[in-house]
């Protein structure tokens, strides 16, 4: 048990030291703008399908489930900003980052490993390029841009679904929908929300390249970087979370 947690202390210090690289490296040229883009639309404009069927889900399925309490107390005239509340605050953006984290962090993870297990990485510094900016550096930036952009169009879906709920039981206008949305929203409500997703798409990038960029020789360590990838991305999503929950009940 000792050992165990002696490795995970020393891997969190690997860890560290790998994402302190990177804001040393994101800033000195050559600036690989053509990855990045191409990074950006395979994390990004790939991840839409699967995004918008899970916001649309969770919108539909949060309003049928929370429709029969309130028609209860009579608050049935709240469910359009509970729901919309739900899906901003805390819903969209934990759910999106947990799917990003199983579909991207193990894509990253297992192509970077791929790369090193056949020393494609050794090849690149041998031609005088630079590994890590080009396959470190435009990952991270897109997965950090990325997910918030996923996670506003998961919101998005998501209230659409919503307003099919409550339309399957009721009959009420889109318009009037909307503004009763708009109406329970506030700043504070948007802005924590926000921000966290930067850190969830941060973190997404920066475990699934140093899985990848770090597995042993040998096609195991592939799945292993992979595997690895998921579940230490889908962990840190939740402590993050906690954290940012924490603090914007301290502040705000």
């Amino acid at each position: 048990m000792i050992l165990n947690l002696k490795n995970t202390f020393a891997e969190i210090g690997e860890t560290t030291l790998f994402a302190k690289k990177f804001f040393k490296e994101v800033f000195i040229p050559p600036y690989e703008t053509k990855e990045f883009l191409k990074q950006c639309y395979v994390i990004g404009y790939k991840s839409l399908p699967l995004v918008a069927i899970t916001g649309f889900i969770m919108g539909l399925v949060l309003t049928l489930q929370s429709r029969p309490t309130l028609v209860k107390f009579g608050a049935e005239s709240w469910l359009p900003g509970m729901v919309a509340l739900s899906l901003i605050r805390e819903i969209a953006p934990v759910i999106t980052a947990l799917i990003c984290a199983g579909k991207i962090s193990s894509g990253i993870g297992a192509e970077l490993g791929s790369m090193k297990v056949t020393e494609q990485i050794d090849a690149m510094e041998v031609s005088a390029v630079n590994p890590y900016n080009y396959l470190v550096v435009t990952r991270v930036l897109a997965c950090t841009l990325m997910v918030p952009i996923l996670v506003f169009f998961a919101d998005a879906v998501g209230i659409i679904g919503g307003y099919v709920g409550i339309n399957i039981h009721g009959d009420v206008n889109f318009y009037r929908y909307l503004t009763q949305i708009v109406q329970s929203l506030e700043f504070l409500d948007l802005f924590p929300a926000t921000l966290k997703t930067f850190f969830f798409g941060f973190f997404i990038g920066m475990i699934g390249c140093y899985k990848g960029f770090n597995a042993s020789n040998g096609t195991e360590s592939v799945g292993q970087a992979a595997n690895s990838s998921v579940v230490t991305a889908s962990l840190s999503i939740f402590i993050i979370d906690m954290v940012a929950v924490q603090i914007t009940d301290l502040f705000f």
